[in-house]
């Protein structure tokens, strides 16, 4: 006798909707990635908004060191009287200094040199007049710009005593030059000065345009320049004791609704 076939059960489980299931996740996702894209958007558009605005600051500062390279020139047939003279005129130098209540210990001898005119293979035909040409430099260093001023402006004693020299640089005889050292103590004060002054410029802009001024987008902070105080054609900053500290630094403020 043969078993009776067994027939199957049925899933009484409800059957999901997979269409329907894949549809709905994909709303879900659609709606979050706008909802972050519009919040995305949001802030771009909100960091777009921001003003430019410069900010200055300036200082009146006087040099703290001076220096003065006076250069002694002698021209004569014999060497060795050349180098008396040399020798004679550095010491006449330094007696001037110290008349004018400068410290010669700073100062020192640099760039000698011995010009023969035989040994130039350029030299015109026919006799040469001098044959040797002496140099010396005797550079003055000093933390007392003020007393090299006054020395400076009384050059006419060398020249009475025989002293022939130039004063100031190998191409430009202009005197000594005054420098300002002490750039890092203005630095943090004045560029603090000209960010406030620039937030100022900012928050001002804010009203005008019905906005809040809000947090710093960038910086620059600018180059610190030393300029000389009386600003006409022809003077030069390092030939003035007393100077301009300027700095300007260029700052973008964020606005807000």
């Amino acid at each position: 006798m043969t078993a009776p076939e067994r027939l199957p059960i049925p899933d009484r489980r409800p059957a999901l909707d997979r269409p329907f299931t894949l549809a709905l996740v994909l709303a879900l996702g659609l709606v979050l990635a706008g909802w972050l894209g519009g919040r995305g958007i949001a802030r771009v558009r909100e960091a777009d908004r921001f003003v430019t605005v410069k900010g200055v600051s300036e200082r009146e500062v006087k040099a703290d060191l001076a220096i003065w390279p006076l250069t002694i020139a002698i021209a004569d047939n014999d060497l060795a009287a050349a180098q008396r003279r040399v020798a004679s005129s550095v010491s006449g130098i330094k007696a001037f200094l110290v008349r004018h209540g400068l410290d010669t210990a700073q100062t020192a001898l640099q760039d000698f040199q011995v010009i023969d005119a035989y040994a130039n293979q350029y030299r015109p035909p026919g006799e040469v007049v001098t044959r040797y040409i002496l140099r010396q430099t005797l550079m003055v260093r000093s933390d007392r710009p003020d007393t090299v001023l006054a020395a400076s402006q009384r050059l006419s004693e060398l020249v009475d005593a025989g002293v022939v020299f130039t004063s100031g640089g190998e191409y430009a005889a202009t005197g000594p030059s005054f420098i300002f050292t002490r750039l890092n103590d203005f630095k943090p004060a004045m560029i603090a000065e000209a960010t406030a002054q620039a937030r100022e410029a900012a928050a001002q802009f804010a009203r005008d345009a019905d906005s809040r001024l809000g947090g710093i987008r960038r910086a620059n902070q600018g180059v610190f320049e030393i300029l000389p105080r009386e600003q006409a054609a022809g003077i030069r900053e390092e030939s003035q004791v007393f100077k301009t500290l300027r700095v300007v630094s260029t700052v973008e403020f964020l606005l807000r609704d």
